[in-house]
C-alpha cells in the first residue's frame, strides 16, 4: 500500500467490503505489504499535488483539479472522505518504516488507516515528523519506540525494501496491487465484487486473471492514472 495513492486509499476500502461479503472472511489473514511511489524524492521535500498531476500530465492547473475532484467523487461514494486542496505530494519512506514497526506491535492496520485519512482527510501532512508520532501514538504505539525508528534511518528500512523486492518478483508496477494465496493478482482500485469473485475464486483454487485494464491506480513514478476530464 502507499499512502500518496488515492486509489490504495479507495481500493482498500473496497476489498474491505468485498472481504466482508466473503463466506470464508474470518479464515482470511490480510497483510500490508511497502510500495513507494516516488522512492527516488528527497526526505522532507513536499509539493502540492495538483502541480505534479499538471505537471506528470501536461495539463493545466484547472485540469488537475479536475482530476483530484473525479477521485474524490469515487473515494466519497465509498464513504470516504477526501479533500481536494492543500495536500502534499513527498517520500513515505519513513511512513513504511514505522507501518513495519506496527506490524512488530500488531497494530499495521489501526496505522495504515489513521495515515489514510490524514492525508486524505485532514488538514495533516503525514510528511511532518511529528504528525507521524502522533498517529503512532493514536494507533497504540509507545512514542518513544516510535521516535527511536523516526530517528535512525536504517530501522525496518530493509523490511519495506524486502517488500518492494517482493512486489516486483510479483510484477507489481501499480498499486494497489492484491495478492491472493501468493498466486492470484488483482490490480487497481476495483469494484467490492470484484475482490469477493477473486477471494471465492482463490478458496476454490482457480486460477484467475490478473485485472488490470479497467483499474485506475498510481504508477512507480508518483502519478496516479484517472479518466481525463
Amino acid at each position: 500500500m502507499v499512502h500518496g495513492c488515492p486509489w490504495c486509499y479507495i481500493g482498500k476500502a473496497r476489498f474491505t467490503k468485498g472481504l466482508a461479503d466473503f463466506a470464508h472472511r474470518d479464515q482470511v489473514e490480510v497483510v500490508f505489504r511497502s510500495f513507494e511511489l516516488d522512492p527516488a524524492g528527497a526526505k522532507g521535500v513536499t509539493a502540492p499535488v495538483v502541480e505534479m498531476l499538471a505537471k506528470k500530465y501536461g495539463r493545466t492547473l484547472d485540469e488537475a483539479r479536475g482530476m483530484e475532484e473525479h477521485v474524490a467523487t469515487t473515494a466519497r461514494a465509498e464513504g470516504l472522505e477526501y479533500r481536494t486542496d492543500g495536500r502534499d505530494h513527498g517520500n513515505t519512506f519513513d511512513i513504511h518504516r514505522l507501518l513495519h514497526l506496527a506490524a512488530a506491535r500488531g497494530r499495521q492496520e489501526e496505522l495504515l488507516d489513521l495515515a489514510f485519512r490524514a492525508n486524505f482527510a485532514e488538514e495533516r501532512s503525514v510528511f511532518d515528523p511529528e504528525v507521524l508520532i502522533a498517529l503512532a501514538v493514536e494507533a497504540g504505539l509507545d512514542e518513544a519506540e516510535a521516535r527511536a525508528v523516526l530517528a535512525d534511518d536504517s530501522a525496518y528500512a530493509g523490511e519495506v525494501r524486502a517488500d518492494e523486492r517482493e512486489a516486483a518478483e510479483l510484477g507489481a508496477n501499480s498499486v494497489p496491487f492484491f495478492v491472493f494465496d501468493r498466486r492470484y493478482g488483482v490490480s487497481g482500485g476495483q469494484p467490492a465484487e470484484v475482490f469477493t469473485r477473486a477471494l471465492e475464486q482463490a478458496w476454490a483454487g482457480r486460477e484467475i486473471e490478473e485485472l488490470v485494464a479497467a483499474a485506475e491506480a498510481c504508477e512507480p513514478d508518483g502519478a496516479c492514472a484517472v479518466p481525463q476530464v
